[in-house]
């Protein structure tokens, strides 16, 4: 539907206004004219009426109606006035311009009948006599206490009163014509004086949209621009400019993102609610084998031929704001295997509504293949390690039992060598415990059986109950005798004495270890809190890294081979689940494990 201009929206309305009230002015005057000049008539015809009747009603009384006729037609050519005498019945005794006898009964007249009962009766109506509307005047005669003798009618035409009143009426529309005109020819001008300065910022708009935001408003003097659009016109420049800077930072943010976006060696992917792709660079592209432009729109399940990796963008979708990290394994061209350490998380807005996730993969191929390398390396070393570690100790003991020629010193040597020897086989004794976990965890050897986590957690906490003594330390225990879950018993407390015992050598004495599981939605949480000396926040992304150490001095001293953390970790992982670290310096730490319920 084609849009009506603001200046005939003005316009147009105001004349109807003004037509129609000229027309309801002329309507109502030329009434109430009419009106006026009618009550005067009647009134001049009572008079008259009244002045007649004292030569009329002798004549009537007496009955000497050829006279009466002759007096009719006498007054009536001296006034301009008809003249009717009616007796009591309605019978027409004289009239003025036609003979009584050719006359019907006016009985029923209503002018006659109102003047029969005593009143003074008018009436306007066509008289078939005269061939003209004429105003009826009808007064009693002699009206006496029972009943009128008589009724005497005077009448004059209307015609010369209507053309009069058409003259008047006449006048005042062509009055009323004139004054519209002159009131739309001054509405039309104001109009355009508001719509010109609107249509200047109208263009100026569309230069606004077609991106020419340096090109301001202005309004001329000439333009007879009102306060308000002066006002509008200066907001309007300041939305120009303050505009153009937003585009401008938008767009130098935008091309550095896609920069960084273009040029990140790791892949990046994000998809929409309804898990179509939005975006993905070059990286992404090239791992996908489809132009990154190609992929823009289309679901993901089209796109994504691996299904880890589509299950992964699906669970991160309704991880609801949780970050998600999978490792997946990809095919390459060649058929082997490329592993991603995948990363999830949801994207949102700032109303908090989310509008799709990022998923960024990292190429860490290169990292497995060491960490194959080194396990194989470690599972077969340990085992050449292990015998002569067992005559270095066997041979130490027996020095120890011996003679020497300098019994202090040899004591303190050998006390020495004994103290790497059996560090070397701690290492070692960790080093196997690891390599098996991570084999039977990756063939599915690791068997899981319903069991009680309270006994399992009771249990690893007699184990470490006399090295907490040693330094007065409460170990405490909180956990429900029927918690129970799917596991495997001797493996998950080994990761909680591992933590028991780490909670220990960092806790200072005569403080609290507190060990507690409870029953989760969906999972079995336990956790092991001290109040020891803690980490600092950067070392914690890589606590559970094999040999790393947010202490090399302390640990060694305290003892630790750098890997219980590593083996709580990957127990953790073949029970599938969790496992992460709370920590402040001084504050102490809390590690959580989640199992699946």
């Amino acid at each position: 539907m084609r849009r009506q201009r603001l200046l005939w929206q003005i316009t147009l309305p105001m004349v109807l206004v003004m037509v129609a009230a000229m027309a309801g002015t002329t309507w109502y005057t030329a009434d109430a004219l009419r009106g006026f000049f009618l009550d005067q008539t009647r009134a001049d015809l009572k008079i008259r009426g009244g002045l007649m009747a004292k030569q009329i009603v002798p004549l009537f009384h007496d009955g000497d109606l050829s006279r009466l006729n002759t007096l009719c037609r006498r007054l009536g050519s001296q006034t301009a006035t008809r003249i009717t005498v009616i007796d009591h019945s309605g019978r027409v005794l004289a009239d003025s311009m036609e003979e009584p006898a050719r006359m019907e009964n006016h009985a029923h007249r209503p002018e006659v009948s109102d003047a029969l009962e005593g009143r003074i009766g008018t009436s306007i109506r066509f008289s078939h006599t005269v061939h003209q509307n004429m105003l009826y005047l009808a007064q009693p005669l002699d009206a006496g206490a029972d009943a009128v003798a008589g009724v005497l009618r005077l009448s004059i035409p209307v015609t010369a009163l209507d053309q009069a009143l058409h003259s008047v009426v006449t006048k005042i529309i062509a009055s009323a014509i004139l004054l519209a005109l002159l009131a739309a020819l001054i509405t039309l001008s104001v109009s355009r004086r508001i719509t010109k300065p609107l249509e200047k910022m109208r263009t100026s708009a569309e230069r606004f949209a077609d991106g020419e935001l340096s090109r301001t408003i202005t309004l001329a003097h000439s333009d007879h621009a009102s306060a308000e659009m002066a006002d509008l016109a200066e907001a309007m420049n300041r939305m120009a400019s303050q505009l153009n800077d937003r585009i401008r930072t938008i767009t130098q943010q935008r091309n550095e993102l896609e920069a960084v976006f273009t040029s990140m060696v790791e892949a990046v992917l994000v998809v929409d609610n309804n898990e179509r792709i939005i975006s993905l660079n070059r990286a992404a592209g090239e791992l996908l084998a489809i132009p990154a432009s190609a992929a823009r729109g289309k679901p993901i399940l089209e796109v994504l031929r691996n299904p880890d990796l589509f299950r992964f963008v699906r669970r991160t979708l309704k991880a609801g704001g949780e970050q998600q990290e999978e490792e997946i394994v990809l095919r390459d061209e060649a058929g082997g295997d490329i592993f991603f350490q995948a990363y999830g998380t949801l994207l949102g807005n700032n109303a908090g509504r989310g509008l799709g996730a990022l998923i960024v993969l990292n190429d860490v191929t290169r990292l497995r293949r060491l960490e194959n390398v080194r396990r194989d390396f470690v599972a077969n070393v340990s085992h050449e390690l292990r015998t002569p570690i067992t005559a270095i100790k066997g041979f130490v003991e027996t020095l120890r039992d011996g003679a020497v020629s300098c019994p202090e010193d040899a004591e303190r040597f050998l006390a020495i060598i004994l103290k790497h020897a059996d560090r070397l086989n701690a290492i070692v004794e960790d080093l196997l415990t690891l390599s098996r976990i991570e084999k039977e965890g990756e063939t599915g050897e690791i068997v899981l059986e319903p069991g009680s986590v309270a006994k399992v957690l009771h249990d690893a906490i007699e184990t470490c109950l006399a090295q907490a003594q040693a330094k007065n330390i409460t170990l405490a225990l909180q956990c429900p005798e029927v918690l129970g879950a799917t596991i495997n018993g001797p493996l998950l407390e080994q990761a909680v004495i591992n933590l028991v015992v780490n909670a220990i050598k960092y806790s200072a004495e005569q403080s609290e270890v507190r060990v507690t599981g409870v029953a989760m939605p969906g999972a079995i949480r336990i956790t092991v809190q001290d109040s020891g000396i803690g980490i600092a926040r950067e070392h914690l992304p890589r606590l559970f890294e094999r040999f790393y150490r947010s202490d090399k001095a302390r640990s060694r001293n305290l003892g630790g081979t750098g890997l219980g953390l590593a083996i709580v970790k990957h127990i953790i992982q073949a029970h599938d689940g969790t496992v992460r670290v709370e920590s402040r310096p001084g504050k102490g730490t809390t590690f959580t494990i989640d199992l699946p319920a």
